[in-house]
């Protein structure tokens, strides 16, 4: 069965909302790494590896409590590590979305559940909420990209 061209048009209002929050989100996971290494060069520590304790230009003086886990940074890279294991699931669960041309308030809530969702969890895991709160905003992104995976599936099977 060939895909339709017009559904991964521009001219799609699904497939544009969809682009736009692929974007945002791909920004968000590519931006993330630098918010690690901006808080590793602030303080001078949070490093991780041995090799890093060797003199450079970027470290001049190195000492071995640069190995030690600082929360300041580990924080950002705990996101990191997060925006890993749920960003790329919504890429793809929102491409295939797309293709089976769901209605477009239905792809519109979904899509920005997740990226409003994922914003909350950003903030909440950055200011050090409790777990309770950062679960909630983590499930609703979840969910929404479970709604979108078993509406692709319904109109497949």
């Amino acid at each position: 069965m060939p895909i339709e061209m017009t559904l991964t048009s521009l001219d799609n209002p699904v497939f544009q909302t969809y682009m736009l929050a692929a974007s945002i989100m791909l920004l968000k996971l590519m931006f993330q790494p630098w918010m690690t290494v901006v808080r590793m060069m602030k303080i001078g520590a949070g490093f991780r590896s041995p090799e890093d304790l060797k003199k450079s230009p970027l470290n001049p003086k190195p000492n071995a409590t640069q190995l030690d886990v600082i929360d300041y940074v580990d924080r950002s890279r705990r996101l990191n590590l997060n925006d890993l294991e749920t960003i790329p699931g919504f890429l793809i669960a929102g491409f295939l979305f797309v293709l089976v041309d769901p209605p477009l308030q239905l792809a519109q809530i979904l899509i920005w559940t997740f990226v409003l969702a994922r914003a909350a969890h950003f903030v909440a895991y950055i200011t050090a909420q409790l777990h309770d709160v950062r679960a909630t905003f983590w499930t609703f992104s979840s969910l929404s990209v479970i709604a979108m995976t078993g509406y692709i599936l319904m109109q497949v099977v």
